[in-house]
């Protein structure tokens, strides 16, 4: 029998697709069973116009047969099978499509749905067998044929017996070695779990004789006597998919409970997902997605470890576990699965030959998410916030990201601590603002409870104006970029500028400054470049002192910056000590603006205890203790 050489280009495309095109050698059943699919699809097809067939739907079915002491695993179908001259044309030529030619010869439009396009996934099975052999019969023929090849070196085509119509492809395994088992695509247990992974919505049944076993049924005296049972093996038939995909059923089918529990399923988790959507998208490119937002964050969610990603299926096969490309990062808490049938793939079906389809789906899916995230606020709001808890944080890392680009799409799904003891959306706090306030004014600390006692809120709340508590480092830096909402502009409570009017007390303040220029000067000299400069505070009312800051960088963020890896602690605040005019503290320090000894001591002392206030560290307690016991 002659052995015929694969063309030149072929055979550079095998070696190079055993060797590299495939990132997972577990990935040659799907190709098989996918290809299998096609096969019956076709022959599916021709019987809905020709009787000759004699097959309805329920006949058909891909059978998985592994036989561990020949190591040896076999793939059949009753599909259309294959001539003499299609085997030498679809396995003899490496990326020839009889898929994509039965496609057109036939006049099947874009919805039909036959899997393979390119030819070239059979190949993947030398990837684990040292010899393939397929063995075919043709709808109509009268002849079958035997294709065989060892890989690289050549295939032979010869006569069969093979009685029925379909196909039979025989892989021989390799043998093991230290770093490969191939021996593991023959335990029933593997081939279950890739066919659930991949091919678990082929649909047709793809079965397997499964070996089982059974007590015997035991004698009255042996029981008597307590005698181990005896078990017996028995073989039984069992379907190995489910075919029918829940995302391709109607929604009037399925309950609440399909969903859940297929997101519990698939996904491992044990909780139930917080909201779920059923996406049926038919224009171009058409996809179905099912969408799950979780009800509490993996343990790695906020790690470099963690990996974002929707799983990636055409036509109920799936491509990639976790496409990142079909979510933006700040729904990158979102679990689920995309299927379309107009997706470009390349040769190994691993990744995308076009982005443009996968682009505009993303853009859909993104719009879903915020519309359902927005419907969620709208009409649960206790469920949203138990959303916000869990992944608040990653819609406020989405505002901050790329300069603010998102910001107009995530601004109505924020939630901040209010100074009235709840969380509210930046639209109700606005719509919450007496006519008189100028700002949306806001406050940062470690926590709600420390912000609560910082002096500086003291007059806002006075003004009956309402404050929204920042704990997250990244808060500041996100509203740093929101900069404003629906026209009013965001002002932290430590500004210069708070927009509330007291001409007569501004006046005061101002003659008193003056006044006491000399005392200030000499305290900001005395604190030798910590604070820019000392100054009488507008807004203290009962404390005696705080710390603000001026220009871009705030105490908060500098704190935040401070504790980032590789901060070498350049990027500081413009510190300015205030001091309250109307605090018997202000009468002490002029009582000891003549002794600049005793002055500096004063200062040193009130700018300690402004760190402390701003949850800063001291520079040296030690210092801050001695001063304290001196004074007193």
């Amino acid at each position: 029998m002659e052995t015929k050489q694969f063309k030149a280009e072929s055979k550079r495309l095998l070696d190079m697709m055993i060797h590299s095109i495939y990132t997972h050698k577990e990935i040659f059943l799907r190709e098989l069973i996918s290809n299998a699919s096609d096969a019956i699809d076709k022959l599916y097809f021709k019987s809905l116009t020709d009787d000759k067939v004699g097959l309805s739907k329920d006949d058909f079915a891909i059978w998985i047969t592994a036989d561990k002491d020949s190591r040896t695993l076999k793939i059949t179908d009753n599909g259309i099978g294959m001539t003499a001259e299609e085997l030498e044309n679809n396995l003899g030529t490496i990326a020839n499509s009889g898929s994509l030619k039965f496609k057109t010869e036939n006049k099947l439009d874009e919805d039909s749905q036959i899997i393979g396009q390119f030819g070239v996934g059979f190949y993947s099975a030398f990837m684990v067998a040292k010899k393939v052999t397929v063995i075919s019969k043709a709808y109509g023929s009268d002849k079958a044929y035997r294709w065989e090849s060892e890989g690289v070196d050549g295939y032979t085509i010869s006569e069969d017996d093979k009685a029925s119509v379909g196909t039979e492809i025989i892989l021989e395994l390799l043998d093991d070695t230290d770093d490969e088992n191939y021996g593991e695509f023959l335990d029933t247990y593997r081939i279950k779990g890739l066919i659930s992974k991949y091919s678990d919505y082929i649909r047709f049944p793809i079965k397997m004789n499964v070996t089982h076993s059974r007590p015997v049924e035991q004698s009255e005296e042996d029981k008597a006597a307590g005698k181990a049972p005896e078990y017996e093996e028995y073989m039984e038939v069992e379907t190995l998919n489910s075919m029918v995909p829940l995302w391709k059923k109607n929604k009037s089918e399925l309950k609440e409970e399909d969903y859940k529990h297929f997101y519990t399923e698939k996904f491992y988790d044990y909780s139930e997902p917080l909201k779920y959507a059923h996406v049926v998208n038919e224009g171009m490119p058409s996809y179905n997605a099912l969408l799950y937002i979780p009800s509490k964050a993996p343990y790695d969610f906020y790690s470099k470890e963690f990996k974002k990603g929707l799983q990636l299926y055409s036509n109920g096969v799936l491509i990639m576990d976790k496409c990142e490309d079909l979510l933006p990062d700040y729904f990158g808490f979102v679990k689920g699965l995309v299927d379309s049938e107009d997706l470009s793939l390349n040769i190994s079906r691993e990744m995308l030959q076009h982005d443009r389809q996968l682009k505009i789906i993303a853009k859909s899916i993104e719009k879903t998410i915020a519309s359902e995230l927005k419907k969620l606020l709208s009409n649960d709001r206790p469920k949203y916030e138990e959303f916000w808890n869990a992944f608040g944080l990653q819609l406020k890392f989405g505002v901050y990201s790329g300069y603010g680009v998102n910001k107009e799409k995530l601004q109505d799904l924020l939630l901040f601590t209010s100074s009235k003891g709840k969380l509210v959306t930046l639209d109700e706090y606005v719509t919450a603002m007496p006519e008189e306030q100028k700002y949306i004014y806001y406050a940062t600390g470690a926590s709600a409870a420390r912000i609560e006692q910082l002096p500086q809120t003291e007059l806002i709340k006075d003004k009956g104006f309402e404050i929204l508590y920042l704990t997250d480092d990244v808060d500041e830096f996100a509203v740093k970029m929101l900069m404003n909402y629906k026209e009013k502009e965001f002002r932290n409570v430590s500004s210069d500028d708070l927009g509330i009017e007291d001409t007569e007390k501004q006046e005061d303040v101002k003659a008193k400054e003056e006044e006491s220029a000399d005392m200030l000067k000499a305290m900001a000299d005395a604190l030798d470049g910590k604070v820019t400069k000392v100054v009488l505070s507008k807004r203290l009312k009962s404390h005696p002192v705080c710390l603000t800051s001026e220009g871009e960088i705030t105490l908060e963020m500098e704190k935040v910056l401070s504790a980032m890896p590789g901060n070498d602690g350049h990027v500081k605040a413009q510190r300015v000590l205030e001091i309250n005019p109307g605090h018997e503290i202000f009468g002490k320090l002029k009582a000891a603006s003549s002794d600049s000894e005793k002055l500096g001591k004063y200062a040193n002392l009130l700018y300690t205890q402004a760190l402390l206030i701003e949850g800063m560290p001291v520079e040296n307690p030690v210092e801050f203790s001695n001063l304290i016991c001196e004074l007193m």
